[in-house]
């Protein structure tokens, strides 16, 4: 069969949507991390953007992790879109940054206020200029892939703050990883 890249890529995001919804059968201890707010691979429309053409409740989801490497001093969450149409940066959605290792969770809709986020926990700009969630909005078309990473560091605080870039926190990470658990979920806009 001759497939288009477009049908390509979007089997293999179901693919990998699939295969992550398998992962909490994963043993006990292994580092992992799921969404209840993510339904059969998908984000519902609370997660979406309100903005952009979107019209979305842009509610930040509940996020939750196990098994975190020992010896992890602080943990950073990101949400980040590799499909976004900005000639192969992508696009990054969440960033919190410096959340304790004892921390299992986010809950949803944290974002919306900053004083609920675990004590020293800190959120960073994102590519939508601002620090805070910003859910997906991508152009009418193909699904896009939103990729939940928990990244469990070495460290106990990343010298970064609410104003830092996506890109000055995943420069300061660098190197400091100590392990990392995904899961990919998809959205597609509607025409």
């Amino acid at each position: 069969m001759n497939m288009s890249l477009r049908q390509k890529v979007q089997a293999f995001a179901v693919f990998s949507a699939s295969v992550l919804v398998a992962v909490p059968a994963l043993s006990a201890g292994q580092f992992q991390v799921s969404s209840d707010d993510v339904k059969n691979g998908r984000l519902v429309n609370e997660q979406v953007l309100n903005g952009f053409g979107c019209n979305g409740g842009n509610v930040s989801p509940h996020i939750v992790w196990s098994g975190v490497p020992k010896g992890s001093k602080s943990l950073l969450v990101t949400i980040h879109d590799p499909d976004a149409p900005t000639d192969g940066l992508g696009w990054t959605h969440w960033v919190i940054a410096n959340i304790p290792p004892t921390i299992t969770e986010l809950a949803k809709g944290i974002s919306i206020d900053s004083s609920k986020l675990p004590a020293g926990a800190v959120q960073t700009n994102t590519d939508f200029g601002k620090a805070g969630y910003g859910g997906p909005c991508p152009p009418v078309g193909s699904a896009h892939r939103y990729i939940v990473t928990v990244n469990a560091l070495k460290v106990e605080k990343l010298a970064v703050d609410a104003n830092s870039t996506p890109a000055l926190v995943a420069f300061m990470a660098n190197g400091q990883s100590l392990g990392k658990a995904s899961f990919t979920s998809l959205y597609q806009r509607a025409n």
